[in-house]
């Protein structure tokens, strides 16, 4: 059964330098509280899983802490570019970056073929991409119909943490909305932390697209109201849009950028100093201004 945990003893205890983490949501749920705390605890030397890595993955990035990242296309939505991923990848600053790089589909495929038990999965696709000759990808015979196919390995993270917005008091978790892989990348890992919303006494069910993980999947629940900020949780919170434009003047500025994560996250006891520092527009322009 999942313990509930605070998310500082739930990273301190569960993630170890040196693991692979996957930390899925796509657009929607995107675990920030989580990655706030990867970065105050220092970890180190992690390698990183995500289909299209954002702004998250910037800051864990930025800080020092990946030696490697695995992944589908890595951007700020709707903005530009990831300006600290960028620099640790083409100037190895603040270290160098290992990637391997998949299309969304070749990722889709290989956090169901580890979910699943299964060595490899099995797509259309990769055909006419040099990303063949680039990353684990192999092409393989159909034994039944003959049909070249692309295998990719499965992709079993050490640990998988989501943000959701519910669990009940048994340690089932639910979330709804835009769900991505967040089902199949816990599933196939064997540590899971879910920060949530709240915790009730009866999940919500009639949420769209209700996707429910029980309790024998979860090994920790943490509650963190806003924990998905500067992305959104359907039914709790809207997405930030203003944040996001202004990461990218932020992330640009190796400086600016240092002086942001210090304020926002290493001089805060908690996601929610966070939550109270992004409400203040004027503290911005202090923390910015130097």
């Amino acid at each position: 059964m999942a313990e509930f945990a605070s998310l500082r003893d739930a990273v301190s205890d569960l993630v170890p330098d040196g693991v692979s983490v996957a930390m899925e949501g796509f657009t929607h749920l995107i675990p920030f509280a989580a990655g706030h705390e990867l970065i105050r605890q220092g970890k180190r030397d992690l390698t990183l899983i995500r289909m299209t890595p954002d702004v998250i993955y910037d800051q864990i990035i930025g800080m020092g802490c990946a030696r490697k990242l695995v992944f589908s296309w890595g951007g700020n939505p709707g903005v530009g570019s990831l300006h600290r991923f960028r620099d640790a990848v083409e100037n190895g600053y603040p270290r160098p970056l290992e990637l391997e790089e998949h299309s969304h589909a070749g990722m889709a495929t290989r956090y169901a073929a580890g979910a699943s038990g299964l060595p490899f999965g099995i797509l259309r696709g990769y055909k006419g991409s040099d990303l063949v000759q680039h990353t684990t990808v192999a092409q393989i015979e159909c034994p039944f119909t003959g049909e070249e196919v692309a295998a990719v390995p499965a992709l079993n993270p050490d640990v998988t943490i989501i943000h959701a917005q519910q669990a009940d008091r048994s340690g089932n978790v639910g979330l709804w909305g835009i769900t991505g892989v967040q089902r199949e990348a816990a599933l196939a890992a064997t540590t899971v932390i879910v920060t949530v919303e709240e915790i009730v006494d009866e999940l919500d069910r009639n949420g769209p697209n209700h996707v429910m993980l029980p309790h024998w999947t979860v090994t920790a629940i943490a509650p963190v109201p806003g924990g998905s900020h500067p992305s959104y949780s359907l039914g709790y919170s809207k997405r930030d849009n203003r944040f996001y434009t202004e990461w990218d003047r932020i992330s640009r500025d190796p400086d600016l950028f240092r002086r942001w994560v210090e304020a926002y996250i290493l001089d805060q006891e908690d996601f929610g100093g966070y939550l109270r520092m992004v409400q203040d527009s004027a503290a911005l322009e202090e923390v910015l201004g130097g």
